[in-house]
């Protein structure tokens, strides 16, 4: 066994519970302290496992649980602004196919799986500083109150406070010029079943959308241009039916969009989307990053769930067989920093491509059938992202 035998996990949203799950296989006491002050029980909108996501998932023993939860996604469209397909991806073989949930479906289901292993979570801990020795750390709350452990791992998402204690100068997420809303609309006549999701560069502005499980509507997104990059409070402060009035203008001139979009009574608003500019310094002494506080690619990417879980098991594995602690933070950095630098690289390209201007939409559909038979093809787009594998039965070396 490695060096670490307790660690402070700050935040308990997606990564926390992973890395503390997967810790706690590797016979290391977690807990897990999160700033708010209950449960996030009912919180978010929709995302999405790919098959990478669902295979580090495995390690700490969920895969089998989300099975039974949201749908399976199993091809994926490309279609023009009024509905023509452009390229399809039907995954690779021998490959699970993505699933789309809810992200609080996805949340319960980590944290009672980490629960269950022996992960305590303590709420209303919100982190100020850490006191650090040359044994171990310790965390310091704004209530008042201490935590000491062997390691403290900040999983506290894409505003990271951890990130700051070890970098002041660590940059923080920008904004991409995009905001995202969504909602339920009416179905979609030849969309092709639940297990098929479309994506479309309207004139004006980007639409997803695939139909419900159980035939009853058609569940959609949308990403509008956001040259003011609102904040989550901002955009839940304009009403609904002002955001109604702007997604139905952006997509007036789209299809299917227009007609789901007719249909649709409600929305959800998630703010602008960000992407987070690569951190410098992942780990320093004993704290390290894992999960959207070391790389948050933007939704655009469709791995910011698959990636996290993935760093949270290959933290856990690092820490479990390697003796020297800066050692093993080293070499987790090393097994990560390039696959999801590289990962939110593409979702900049794809950002960029949805917030540009109409004339480059316009070129962009005009080549884009060409491309799809020549470079852009589902093997060179999704190949590498998602056949990649972790072992947890294999150990490690520095």
């Amino acid at each position: 066994m490695g060096a670490v035998k307790t660690a402070l996990v700050i935040g308990g949203g997606i990564a926390g519970p992973v890395v503390g799950a997967a810790l706690r296989r590797a016979g290391v006491d977690v807990v897990i302290h999160e700033s708010y002050d209950s449960p996030a029980d009912g919180v978010g909108g929709v995302v999405q496992v790919a098959p990478n996501g669902l295979n580090a998932l495995a390690a700490v023993g969920v895969a089998d649980e989300l099975r039974g939860l949201g749908q399976p996604t199993r091809t994926m469209v490309i279609e023009d602004s009024q509905g023509r397909k452009v390229m399809a991806f039907n995954g690779l073989p021998g490959l699970p196919p993505s699933r789309t949930l809810f992200r609080s479906d996805l949340y319960r289901v980590l944290n009672d799986n980490a629960a269950a292993k022996g992960v305590r979570v303590e709420y209303g801990k919100r982190l100020v500083r850490v006191e650090e020795s040359a044994s171990a750390i310790t965390a310091v709350f704004a209530d008042g109150t201490k935590a000491t452990g062997d390691i403290l791992i900040g999983a506290d998402g894409i505003r990271s406070t951890v990130r700051g204690l070890i970098d002041p100068s660590a940059p923080g997420p920008e904004p991409v010029g995009l905001l995202g809303v969504g909602g339920w609309g009416p179905p979609v006549e030849g969309s092709g079943g639940p297990d098929v999701m479309h994506f479309a560069q309207g004139k004006r502005a980007f639409f997803g959308y695939w139909a419900a499980s159980d035939g009853s509507g058609t569940l959609w997104f949308s990403n509008l241009p956001d040259p003011k990059a609102l904040s989550m409070a901002e955009a839940r402060a304009v009403p609904t039916s002002e955001w109604l009035r702007r997604v139905r203008e952006a997509h007036a001139d789209d299809h299917p969009a227009r007609e789901v979009l007719a249909g649709a009574r409600d929305l959800e608003v998630t703010g602008a989307m960000e992407i987070l500019p690569t951190v410098p310094h992942w780990h320093r002494d004993r704290m390290v990053l894992v999960g959207d506080a070391a790389h948050a690619p933007s939704p655009s990417s469709g791995q910011g769930v698959s990636i996290t879980v993935e760093s949270a098991v290959q933290l856990a594995r690092c820490l479990r067989d390697i003796d020297d602690l800066e050692t093993a933070l080293t070499t987790y950095e090393r097994l990560r920093r390039p696959r999801v630098e590289k990962i939110i690289a593409a979702a900049r390209r794809t950002n960029n491509t949805k917030a540009a201007g109409p004339v480059a939409r316009a070129l962009t559909a005009m080549i884009m059938p060409i491309l799809t038979k020549t470079v852009i093809t589902p093997r060179r787009m999704f190949g590498e992202t998602h056949s990649h594998t972790i072992n947890w039965d294999e150990k490690l070396t520095a």
